[in-house]
């Protein structure tokens, strides 16, 4: 399958761009997937660089991005001119992309696109999964992934996610043989990180401009459809235009459009406040608890489940 990225602010018509890890404008993100490029020709040892572009949204996915070329090939991928994808403008990130896939002999690249729904199922189970182990897991999931393709990795970059020594650690934990560098603005310390910060943008960038609405599958989702607009913002909280369209997006029985990552406090507050309450006939499971109580004599020790079923204790036969 395929994956696209969505920034912020500004993004690129998404007719102007071809974007194999992305959905596409008329297929629905309903789960997590995996997106890898061809597996470059040219002989390793490689190294690879890991970020992620939308962890502080509350709309669209999460996308975790890995890029990888030959260590002898260093030299050459200095000269592209890949960098934290925040600094660049949307074209640069669209041509930079296009230079990723214009070089199967040297370069790969693969993405981890985490659905919405994903993030806050997660976030929400009990016991929860937060945010920083979903990140960690996809970064096992796309390292392990790309060795299982047969590219031999000797240093791996990764942008900083929480405490660096421990994470450093626990990486090198499960890929002995791996030398791993985690550090903060590892996207504009290493050439390999900024291109895959550029893979995992481009690629939620473009997953959140064509958001096809499975709530209204038929419908032209190009479109603004029956009170869910595209005018999305940059899916940060704080952004104004988000916070209009999660308001003006509420239905007050049925919620969010999936776009949305219901287990964020912004989403909470708003359901909280305008949407209908949800009143559980049996919080206590005391109907659920009686029914598989026992019963007296013969029945002793049955629940109300056989006896409702007319099953009966049998002396002889």
């Amino acid at each position: 399958m395929s994956s696209r990225s969505t920034s912020p602010e500004d993004t690129v018509p998404s007719a102007s761009i071809n974007i194999p890890s992305a959905p596409g404008p008329s297929t629905p993100l309903t789960e997590s997937y995996t997106y890898h490029s061809p597996i470059p020709t040219a002989a390793g040892p490689y190294i690879l660089g890991v970020d992620e572009a939308g962890r502080g949204p509350v709309l669209g996915p999460l996308v975790y991005g890995v890029s990888y070329c030959p260590v002898a090939w260093k030299s050459e991928l200095e000269e592209l001119g890949f960098a934290d994808s925040k600094t660049l403008s949307p074209e640069k990130r669209s041509e930079l992309l296009g230079v990723l896939n214009s070089d199967p002999v040297n370069l790969g690249w693969s993405v981890r696109v985490i659905s919405p729904q994903a993030i806050s199922s997660g976030m929400l189970r009990v016991p929860p999964t937060n945010l920083n182990r979903q990140s960690q897991d996809a970064t096992v999931l796309l390292i392990r992934e790309v060795l299982q393709r047969g590219i031999q990795l000797s240093e791996v970059y990764v942008d900083a996610l929480g405490n660096t020594t421990t994470y450093e650690a626990y990486l090198s934990s499960i890929f002995s043989g791996i030398t791993f560098t985690v550090t903060t603005k590892a996207d504009s310390k290493f050439k390999i990180v900024g291109a895959a910060s550029v893979a995992a943008k481009v690629t939620r960038d473009v997953c959140v401009e064509e958001w096809c609405f499975e709530e209204f599958e038929g419908a032209d989702n190009s479109k603004d459809i029956k009170g869910f607009g595209r005018e999305f913002g940059s899916g940060y909280p704080s952004d104004p235009k988000t916070k209009a369209w999660i308001g003006e997006s509420l239905d007050p029985t049925f919620g969010f459009p999936s776009l949305v990552r219901f287990s964020w406090t912004t989403v909470k507050v708003v359901l909280e406040k305008s949407a209908h309450e949800a009143k559980w006939i049996d919080e206590g499971q005391g109907s659920l608890m009686k029914a598989f109580s026992s019963s007296k004599g013969r029945d002793k020790d049955r629940n109300l489940v056989t006896r409702d079923l007319c099953l009966q204790s049998v002396g002889t036969l």
